[in-house]
């Protein structure tokens, strides 16, 4: 069995002999890459857990192997998707045509994960949960299975991270076995490639309310002989992996760091820069306000509109979340944008005249600091920012309400 293949250069669904295809319980959705070692007695165990759990099942490895994988999955009786393109999340987006199952569970097919035991996730499904999430925390890990890095320090801190940006409750984010119904993963619609659709896959049930649910799940070694994906890329590919599952965490969710804290550095920014710009300076409590707190509120302001702005562009584009950017929307309209972003220019522009004028009675020369001049710049930068934003919105709807094309 170690004979090698050429790597598919097309989508191919190979069926074994005598096989039956048709509307199933649950689909076991399986990536495999040179898997031979292991892959025959995953499908034997994929078919006990299925028995077990009293469902009826579809077994479907999505593989882009070069040594004998396939052919020992359909001599076992599973179905192969043969795939020209790798990468984890790019197995289960392609699979999704092909998958028969009204519950789906993934996972790998190196027995790391005991398909045997599918009963809790089958259970769950029938109690109504629409995500469910292995735990191998909550579950077992044998001595040897995850490394030390791994287990006491880079799964613990990233599964917290993403908790406080999600405010979720998961366990053990990157647990290779879950599973979903399929209305939930088409609404997940992944788009990552590879490792990092763990990430997006966990964050995306989070923000769109998904019913979730965790099961406890056992965790093996490997095998004698076999090598994890991980190890045969080398030392530094567990800390690449690391680093793309943060930036999902991140690309998804700049609105939860931005939003909140933009709309505090603007009204900070904006009623410190009104007062001294109304006031000039003055002495409040012992502190002085001068002309460094106005420089402070200009930065602070600006800063605070760009970050909303930057979230709410967020929110419209992943539509995973309802609220402020759709009120937003709603109001800010090309013509109510541009009016507004004029009448801020144009305000500015007459305090910043008005500066002007006084530099050039004086000699061209400026006896004193104009607070007001310094708001009139803060107008003119909020104006053309809420410019630039209004045609942004409108080019964003453009292309949301834009038809797919075939």
């Amino acid at each position: 069995m170690t004979e090698s293949r050429p790597a598919p250069t097309v989508v191919e669904h190979l069926l074994p002999p005598g096989s039956q295809s048709g509307p199933v319980d649950l689909s076991l959705v399986v990536p495999a890459l040179n898997e031979a070692i292991t892959v025959g007695e995953f499908v034997t165990w994929c078919r006990q857990g299925l028995q077990a759990a009293g469902v009826t099942g579809q077994i479907l490895i999505v593989d882009s192997s070069t040594d004998a994988t396939p052919d020992i999955v359909l001599g076992q009786g599973g179905e192969v998707l043969r795939v020209p393109k790798r990468g984890l999340g790019r197995a289960y987006i392609d699979a999704l045509p092909y998958i028969r199952g009204r519950w789906i569970v993934m996972g790998d097919a190196d027995l790391t994960y005991d398909f045997r035991e599918l009963a809790p996730f089958v259970a769950e499904f029938r109690a109504g949960a629409e995500f469910v999430m292995g735990s191998r925390f909550s579950g077992s890990i044998e001595a040897g299975a995850m490394p030390p890095l791994h287990r006491y320090f880079g799964t613990p801190l990233t599964t917290w991270i993403l908790n406080r940006i999600y405010r979720s409750r998961y366990s053990d984010i990157h647990c290779g076995m879950r599973g979903l119904t399929r209305e939930a993963l088409e609404r997940i619609n992944l788009k990552s490639q590879s490792w990092e659709y763990a990430s997006e896959m966990v964050l995306k049930a989070a923000r769109l309310g998904l019913r979730i649910a965790e099961v406890p799940v056992k965790f093996y070694k490997d095998r004698e002989g076999r090598l994890s994906h991980h190890r045969r890329a080398g030392w530094l590919s567990p800390w690449i992996a690391g680093w793309i599952n943060l930036k999902v965490m991140l690309v998804y969710s700049p609105d939860t760091f931005l939003l909140l804290p933009g709309l505090l550095l603007l009204g900070f920014g904006l009623g410190l820069s009104s007062a001294l710009a109304w006031m000039g300076p003055v002495t409040f409590a012992g502190i002085g306000f001068n002309l460094h707190w106005m420089l402070l509120g200009l930065t602070c302001a600006t800063l605070g509109y760009s970050c909303v702005q930057i979230g709410i562009v967020a929110r419209i584009m992943h539509g995973l979340r309802k609220g402020i950017a759709q009120s937003v929307q709603a109001w800010l309209v090309y013509d109510r944008g541009m009016v507004t972003a004029g009448l801020g220019v144009l305000a500015g522009l007459l305090l910043v005249g008005r500066l002007g004028w006084h530099y050039i009675q004086g000699g061209m020369r400026l006896e004193n600091i104009s607070y007001s001049g310094i708001f009139g710049l803060l107008l003119i930068l909020l104006g053309f920012q809420t410019f630039a934003f209004t045609l942004l919105l409108e080019m964003a709807q453009r292309v949301i309400s834009r038809p797919n094309r075939p």
